[in-house]
């Protein structure tokens, strides 16, 4: 099998969006120029479970440009644009990614990728490198490493070091500056918002907007909905995020306590059951609930369809339920990524710096991979500092640099008056 997608017919289409999208990419433009000469990643067969969306195509067309070969499954079952696969197909890729896709094929298709006995993983979410670890053993002697790409995967792999069972090094493109700081918070704010939006129609200004974890991807989503006009509230267990978001500006409670206030709810902890049938139990007739941390856990999906008399699909990626004192609560795109369900995803601006960490951590794991302990790494510094500067470069933006005078005054002790 080559490929696995909806409809090889949908390519043209695709292949527009990914062009409008590479627009916006300047900074793995310039990376893919430096590939398609010096040709790092010759040779280097490469499985990436990644959301297949138009900027992925670009990150795609890029490792292909430094000489890999590349074989793409999706990473979240709704996520899916399938235009875009089949755009990459008619480009001569392997593409196993179909949107609604369910967990059977989900699966069937990452093997499918891991069939082709990778040198390097990709990850958005440490499912390739779960299935590896649990199924598929025999691979490991092949590969040189992997990359992840989201805060949830890096806490999974991070939980495999910490047991000594993870068997290759992992490189955490999560953890570069110009990642999270950026997709997580900018990308993951606004796409969320878009998600909700698209679902609903409905106003966001003068809402109760309950925002569960204050990560870098719950500081944008609630920056998003206050600069929308919501009023905020958010649920936490770490007590310095819950202090940074009281001082922020924003209402701080226990989700017993949000729960009768909100008229949406989001949850991005990576953490499972935020929002259990206790919850559902005490929110207002007509509460809107989505999610956007990686996997559909963080709502007790089970707990809602076992309270509710009766449910309805109304709109695409919106179900009702009703629950038997006639309250109804409305779950958007399966509890799944709303941003990807029901929108496209982070814009692909944001998603530039994001895949420019991915190509270069291909590149670093080809050159270094080999002498890496069996660990979860940060890129270095260096090329995070090199994403940044080709990004206001892009950008037109110059900033100052430091003097001889000032790097001494910095790294002295003597100099302290």
């Amino acid at each position: 099998m080559n490929y696995d997608i909806k409809d090889l017919g949908l390519a043209e289409t695709g292949k527009l969006r990914i062009e409008w999208a590479e627009r916006s990419m300047p900074v793995l433009r310039m990376i893919r120029e430096r590939f398609r000469t010096e040709k790092p990643l010759a040779g280097t067969v490469l499985a990436a479970c990644l959301h297949v969306t138009t900027e992925t195509a670009s990150l795609v067309h890029t490792l292909a440009d430094g000489g890999a070969e590349v074989y793409l499954c999706a990473s979240n079952p709704l996520s899916t644009q399938d235009d875009v696969a089949a755009a990459l197909v008619s480009d001569g890729f392997h593409v196993f990614s179909i949107k609604g896709e369910d967990t059977q094929t989900y699966y069937k298709h990452i093997n499918a990728c891991l069939d082709k006995e990778p040198a390097i993983t990709m990850d958005d979410g440490a499912d390739l490198v779960g299935t590896i670890h649990s199924e598929r053993r025999n691979l490991v002697a092949k590969i040189l490493g992997g990359t992840e790409e989201t805060t949830t995967g890096v806490i999974r792999l991070k939980s495999m070091a910490a047991k000594g069972v993870l068997l290759f090094p992992v490189i955490a493109v999560n953890d570069s500056s110009t990642k999270h700081l950026f997709d997580n918070r900018y990308g993951t704010g606004q796409s969320t918002i878009d998600g909700i939006l698209r679902a609903t129609n409905r106003l966001i200004a003068g809402s109760w907007f309950v925002v569960s974890g204050y990560g870098w991807c719950g500081r944008g989503v609630a920056m998003r909905a206050k600069g929308m006009g919501a009023r905020v509230v958010v649920t936490e267990v770490n007590p310095l995020r819950a202090l940074e978001a009281a001082m922020d500006g924003y209402y701080v409670m226990p989700m017993e306590e949000a729960a009768p206030l909100g008229d949406f709810f989001c949850t991005v902890t990576g953490d499972i059951s935020v929002i259990r049938k206790e919850h559902f139990d005490r929110m207002k007739d007509g509460a809107i609930v989505c999610n956007s941390g990686h996997f559909n856990v963080e709502i007790d999906i089970g707990a809602l369809e076992k309270s509710a008399v009766s449910r309805r699909i109304m709109r695409d990626f919106l179900e009702e339920f009703t629950m038997p004192d006639g309250r109804r609560i409305v779950l958007l795109g399966e509890g799944r990524l709303i941003n990807l369900a029901a929108a496209e995803g982070h814009p692909s601006s944001v998603m530039d710096m994001s895949f420019a960490n991915q190509a270069l951590a291909a590149e670093y794991l080809v050159k270094h991979g080999k002498g890496l302990s069996r660990e979860v790494h940060k890129l270095p510094q260096a090329v995070d500092n090199q994403i940044a500067r080709l990004k206001l470069d892009a950008m037109g933006i110059r900033i100052d640099t430091l003097t001889e005078e000032q790097e001494h005054y910095l790294s002295s002790w003597e100099m302290g008056t």
